[in-house]
């Protein structure tokens, strides 16, 4: 399959650069996988697709002040962004080694990067994707938030008056580069709607990276190498996920995090083959930490989610080749489509999709 099957034209001023007040004012594609039925509504009006006994999954990890501003000892302006902790330090989001991508010349290992009077940066090593491994001589937990900016994608160019718009109301642990977008519709009062309904709520963590924006270079897609990112699902949420399939309700995963880690949970997190397994019927997921690439595209059997909601993605994207697994390929481009052309509102601040 072609990284050029998922492209399309995506006019630029349908990239939204400012979120909508309320979070669930946001429209709301709902599609129809078995009659391919498009229906235009409000994000709000989900209660009426989701039923007592349903799931919801959602992501709980919480964006990091991830973007600093330094100078090297010549005096050359250096930018530096944190993407996930080195090998070599303790846990998913702490330690003094970090991946980073940076900008600025001559930023070679050895050179150092003075971010504050007594904060500096050290490159250790260049590594294979352009990118750095910096040491800091100081745990970023004791400046992060002072000194760090909140890393908006770089097809937003409207500054946000509010950090915390970026972050889901929901959001608790430490270490994305990124915000689950799709949460970012619910408010609290949502949530309280739900539950009154008799819809659950579970959280799984996956601290989301930048190369979950890149387009795919390769013309196979089959040939992509996908990266790595750190999730957790614990114990008592896949036993809430097993409990929930038994007594017949749907596991709604709300964004492609929750996917990924959903269906890692269910394959390769227990030694299976994501492409060469069958669901079982009574337990959809097992308890796992670490790392995980799963790269989901179309021809991959979905074994623990049963519905999905998430933003319009990029184009040429994994996020969307994933979305057209989920809702078949020809039924999301048409969706994307009619989105396009009824002026919906496209990626981090945009509108929302719900695939039923």
């Amino acid at each position: 399959m072609n990284t050029s099957d998922f492209d399309y034209i995506l006019p630029p001023e349908r990239i939204a650069q400012t979120p909508v007040e309320p979070r669930d004012g946001s429209r709301l594609l709902v599609v129809h996988r078995q009659s391919g039925r498009l229906e235009h509504r409000v994000f709000r009006d989900i209660v009426e697709y989701l039923r007592p006994g349903d799931l919801l999954v959602a992501n709980d990890s919480r964006v990091i002040p991830a973007r600093l501003h330094g100078r090297k000892a010549t005096g050359g302006q250096v930018e530096i962004l944190l993407l996930r902790p080195a090998a070599e330090a303790d846990g998913p989001a702490g330690g003094e080694a970090w991946e980073c991508l940076v900008g600025g010349k001559g930023l070679r290992p050895g050179v150092q990067v003075i971010i504050d009077a007594d904060i500096v940066a050290t490159i250790e090593a260049e590594l294979p994707d352009g990118g750095r491994r910096l040491s800091f001589n100081r745990p970023t937990a004791q400046w992060l938030h002072e000194l760090g900016e909140t890393p908006l994608p770089p097809y937003i160019h409207t500054r946000l008056e509010d950090d915390e718009r970026y972050q889901t109301v929901y959001s608790r642990v430490e270490g994305s580069a990124a915000s689950s977008t799709a949460g970012l519709h619910f408010t609290p009062e949502l949530l309280l709607a739900l539950r009154a309904r008799g819809v659950g709520l579970a959280f799984v963590t996956l601290h989301i990276g930048l190369d979950t924006f890149q387009p795919v270079k390769v013309e196979r897609i089959e040939d992509h190498p996908m990266h790595s990112e750190w999730a957790s699902l614990s114990a008592g949420v896949a036993r809430q996920i097993n409990e929930t399939t038994l007594a017949g309700g749907r596991v709604i995963a709300v964004g492609t995090t929750a996917v990924r880690t959903l269906e890692w949970a269910a394959t390769g997190a227990q030694g299976l083959d994501p492409y060469d397994v069958e669901a079982c019927p009574w337990k959809r997921t097992a308890a796992f930490e670490g790392q995980t690439n799963l790269f989901i595209r179309p021809g991959y059997r979905f074994r623990a989610v049963d519905a999905l909601l998430t933003n319009f993605h990029l184009p040429r994207s994994t996020l969307l080749m994933l979305v057209s697994a989920f809702g078949g390929q020809e039924l999301i481009a048409r969706a994307y489509q009619e989105a396009i052309a009824e002026g919906y509102r496209f990626f981090s601040f945009g509108d929302a999709m719900m695939i039923v």
